[in-house]
């Protein structure tokens, strides 16, 4: 197999994005990610879909994605993705990916050299920055760096939930998977029933938090690498799924809630896409709550806020980053909902079959695709 690297502007790339399910609690942030790049004016490119199940929403979604493939869950470890991977850049010429989903960074981490050789980018953090900001790890970064951070415990054993309570660890508690989900604990046969879909899902451990009360706050910007925060955006929450996961949110300005993101990405000297979540409690004490590393779910609200972050991501990539930002604006309100996506039989046979989705169908020439252009 015979691979060229490409070279080519930002405006004409072909973009992989992953991440792009659309699960209602829980929706991935690539559907959001390939909307920002492709409702760029200056973006004549492609963006490539890539999911993990024929039932992820963005597979089939062409006016996102000019075309889709499936790639190998994480688990399968590192090989498996470059594998995959060298097959989709063979086929469509890949000049930058965006890993938007936790739990595949490390093994995107892992290929990032040899991807460099072919000339595929991508904007992600070191896995040292990735692991001082994990759950596991945040209480100790934070308490480095002064930053306040409610008290959490690593857990393997649930007989934890049982006797808590005798150690200070009162009800109700947040119990965290160790990349995703999370759910608020008001009795041990809640914390040990949580405890156990979330290691099954996960793996172990888990991690307890303690209860801090007060106003949701997210923040999402791109690290330079430098010690640099890019194009911050601050949403606060004004819906909650049952996983804890904004419905409903509006932009906003705090001064507070900046300072401490920029003090964690000149700590961490983070590269890449990043969210902080926090808790403002009613006296004005920030908490932080977790440090993503990737865009959140709700990142279109950066191109409606007039700081497109995938787009910053794809000019810093090629060197094009000005770093002269417009002012966020702020009373931009989100509010999420459902919708049916229309699929023909012939097109999810084909990502069962094939795993790809990887020709425009005449069809969607003739209805005026915004990619009829790329065949």
């Amino acid at each position: 197999m015979t691979i060229i690297a490409r070279k080519t502007n930002w405006r004409f790339a072909n973009v992989a994005v992953t991440g792009i399910n659309a699960r209602t609690e829980n929706p991935g942030p690539g559907m959001a990610v390939a909307r920002c790049i492709r409702e760029c004016p200056e973006f004549r490119g492609r963006v490539i879909g890539l999911g993990y199940d024929a039932l992820d929403a963005g597979l089939y979604a062409r006016e996102l994605c000019a075309a889709s493939f499936l790639i190998p869950y994480p688990s399968l470890g590192e090989k498996a993705l470059l594998a995959r991977i060298l097959q989709i850049h063979e086929q469509m010429g890949l000049d930058v990916i965006i890993p938007c989903l936790d739990a595949e960074i490390p093994n995107f981490n892992r290929i990032k050299p040899a991807l460099a050789k072919l000339g595929i980018k991508m904007l992600i953090p070191s896995r040292d920055q990735f692991n001082l900001r994990a759950k596991d790890h945040l209480s100790a970064f934070c308490k480095s760096i002064d930053v306040n951070v409610p008290e959490s415990k690593i857990v393997s054993d649930p007989s934890f939930f049982d006797t808590c309570e005798a150690d200070g660890w009162q009800y109700p508690l947040v119990v965290k998977g160790i990349f995703y989900d999370a759910g608020i604990a008001y009795s041990p046969y809640d914390a040990k029933t949580i405890f156990g879909r979330l290691v099954s899902q996960w793996g172990y451990p888990a991690l307890v938090q303690k209860m801090v009360y007060g106003d949701e706050f997210d923040l999402t910007a791109v690290g330079d690498g430098k010690g640099n925060l890019l194009a911050p955006l601050m949403m606060r929450k004004r819906a909650l799924t049952d996983k804890g996961k904004a419905w409903a949110g509006v932009t906003v300005l705090d001064q507070g809630i900046e300072e401490m993101a920029n003090k964690i990405v000149k700590a961490l000297m983070w590269c890449g896409p990043l969210e902080v979540e926090v808790m403002k409690t009613d006296d004005g004490k920030i908490y932080l709550i977790e440090i993503n590393p990737r865009f959140p779910s709700w990142i279109y609200l950066s191109h409606a806020a007039g700081r497109n972050l995938p787009v910053t991501v794809l000019k810093l990539l090629d060197n094009e980053c000005n770093f002269d930002f417009p002012p966020a604006k702020t009373g931009k309100f989100f509010i999420r909902h459902a919708q049916e996506l229309i699929v023909e039989l012939i097109d999810f046979e084909s990502v069962l079959i094939t795993g790809s989705l990887a020709e425009i169908p005449e069809r969607w020439i003739q209805e005026g695709s915004g990619y009829a252009e790329h065949v």
